[in-house]
């Protein structure tokens, strides 16, 4: 699945962890951006998406275990790719159509990366604590969000598994 953004880069989580340049491959939120601009009338969704949320308290942050972190960023791309999804079958074709189907393809990716993230230590079910973030049907908003999320709380992550490469 990854390999539909990224044919030339190996698909392995641990791939993902070491090399800073497959993440930034994969990060294809600037792509969606620049896409945007040039699609008229995009702003506006049909559907209202719950944005992931982006702020970490430091202090309670760490005192979490990296499953907990894990389960936190699964929560919030699961509700998103659920959200998006939600506003791509409402749209009609058109470039809004195709930027929420890439959108949702990539966050897509980015759950499979975490799903399948090597995590050492006991692997005890942890419940996210979902926050609930507002909800907008504006697409800049969510893209910027969804930015957010990847270079905040996944790299903080990332970061933490990095010792294994």
């Amino acid at each position: 699945m990854v390999a539909s953004e990224l044919s030339h880069v190996h698909t392995r989580p641990i791939d993902f962890v070491c090399d800073s340049d497959a993440r930034s491959m994969l990060n294809k939120v600037k792509d969606f951006q620049e896409e945007m601009k040039n699609c008229s009338a995009v702003d506006a969704l049909p559907f209202s998406i719950q944005l992931p949320c982006v702020g970490i308290h430091k202090a309670t942050w760490e005192r979490k275990s990296v499953h907990e972190w894990r389960a936190d960023i699964l929560l919030s791309l699961e509700t998103l790719a659920q959200d998006v999804q939600s506003a791509r079958t409402l749209s009609q074709p058109g470039c809004r159509l195709t930027l929420l189907e890439r959108l949702e393809r990539n966050i897509n990716n980015y759950l499979l990366v975490v799903k399948l993230l090597h995590i050492e230590g006991e692997q005890v079910e942890h419940q996210a604590e979902g926050c609930q973030g507002q909800r907008s049907t504006d697409l800049g908003l969510v893209l910027k969000n969804f930015g957010l999320l990847l270079i905040g709380k996944l790299e903080w992550l990332i970061s933490e598994l990095e010792n294994g490469c």
